[in-house]
């Protein structure tokens, strides 16, 4: 009998005796989740350091606010989640005593990404926890230090029956997906996403996948430029560009390509220095196979921002590219790294086209201070689309 069954068995067996359905429990376990990140904050800023070179202003930032905010929440709102709804009753049930009662779900599995280890990880445990599950977390492999702090700290702060962690790499992880469990939350790129979907579907088991894609950013022509070069350095190259909503390419006019690359090579350096591989706050490629990986992209493109790289780092400069086409190696898969193409497109329709003939993207940034362009996109590439988003900004 694998570690993994019986870790899942465990949590459901201590799940059925009903443990987790009063408040008071629920409250409990998430002030320790929160005491956890509070008390241990030095151990989560090292282990994140060690994994991508973050700062600890940086954790603080991308890690454990986020985690604090949404556990005060849960504290703050869960006996009106938890509270029965009523129903507007009809007919069939006039003479009925009609509400909807929320019930936890059982035993959920969580797996977390490398790109933002605690957050990603543990956010989906708060709302598991808030709703009285049972969940089995199991870490990414990939954010190694991150995985080890978590599997040895978070059994001292939590109940370890019904919030074990499963540490390993993919056998361990295909272990678990063998097992039945009442939901899936996973954090990842689409090729493992489907594998989860696949293993899920032997089960009916319900999931949420938390995917990423290859978002675009129109630049028109007659937006405050330098505003939206600005916002668009910040969100492509924080983390290394290592974020799943991070911009992944820009679209603009052959006649401000060279105005777009000017602002953001002016932003990296206010934001970065002139060296970026000193400054603290500019992190890590994840490891040297995601390096390789990056560097492999750049060929074919021109490099008119950056392009410095160290391998024994695992360092790659915030770095701008052109003459990059829909056909570029660049263009195959999401980047998920410090590398920002410029693909030249006529106009608004073209770059509409450009993104409607491929898969629909995570986000849409959209930087106009035109309203009717602004509107023009949503409806024409995102309107109807539940899982898509676009952030349109008139500048």
């Amino acid at each position: 009998m694998s570690r993994e069954l019986l870790v899942v068995q465990r949590a459901r067996k201590s799940f059925q005796t009903g443990k987790t359905k009063p408040l008071e429990y629920r409250i409990h376990q998430l002030k320790n989740l929160r005491r956890f990140i509070s008390e241990r904050q030095g151990d989560i800023t090292e282990a994140v350091r060690r994994d991508l070179g973050k700062s600890e202003n940086g954790t603080q930032l991308f890690e454990t606010l986020g985690l604090e905010g949404e556990i005060n929440l849960a504290l703050e709102k869960l006996s009106e989640w938890a509270a029965p709804r009523m129903v507007e009753k009809n007919l069939l049930t006039i003479s009925d005593e009609v509400y909807v009662q929320p019930e936890p779900l059982g035993v959920v599995l969580i797996i977390g990404a490398w790109n933002y280890p605690w957050a990603i990880t543990l956010q989906p445990l708060v709302g598991a926890i808030a709703a009285g599950n049972a969940a089995v977390i199991k870490p990414s492999e990939v954010s190694s230090h991150s995985a080890k702090v978590m599997e040895e700290l978070l059994p001292l702060y939590l109940d370890k029956d019904l919030y074990p962690v499963v540490t390993g790499g993919v056998s361990e992880t295909q272990e678990l997906l063998k097992q039945r469990f009442d939901h899936i939350f996973y954090t990842g790129g689409s090729a493992v996403g489907k594998i989860v979907m696949a293993a899920a579907s032997c089960h009916l088991t319900p999931v949420t996948l938390e995917l990423g894609g290859k978002s675009p950013c129109y630049i028109d022509k007659n937006c405050d430029i330098r505003v939206a070069c600005r916002r668009i350095t910040w969100g492509k190259f924080v983390n290394c560009g290592q974020t799943c909503i991070a911009p992944d390419f820009i679209l603009c006019e052959p006649s401000v390509q060279s105005q777009v690359v000017e602002e953001i090579q002016k932003c990296i350096k206010e934001f970065y220095t002139d060296n970026p591989e000193t400054f603290e706050d500019y992190g890590r490629i994840i490891n040297q196979r995601h390096f390789k990986r990056l560097m492999a992209l750049m060929e074919g493109s021109t490099v008119a921002v950056g392009g410095a790289s160290d391998e024994s780092q695992c360092y790659i400069a915030p770095t701008v590219l052109k003459d990059v086409t829909g056909d570029s190696k660049v263009m195959k898969e999401e980047i998920f790294g410090p590398l920002l193409p410029i693909i030249t497109v006529s106009g608004v329709d073209e770059a509409i086209r450009f993104i409607n003939e491929r898969e629909k993207p995570l986000v849409i940034y959209v930087f106009s201070q035109d309203n009717k362009v602004t509107a023009g996109w949503v409806v024409t590439t995102v309107g109807t689309a539940s899982t898509s988003s676009a952030t349109c900004a008139a500048v």
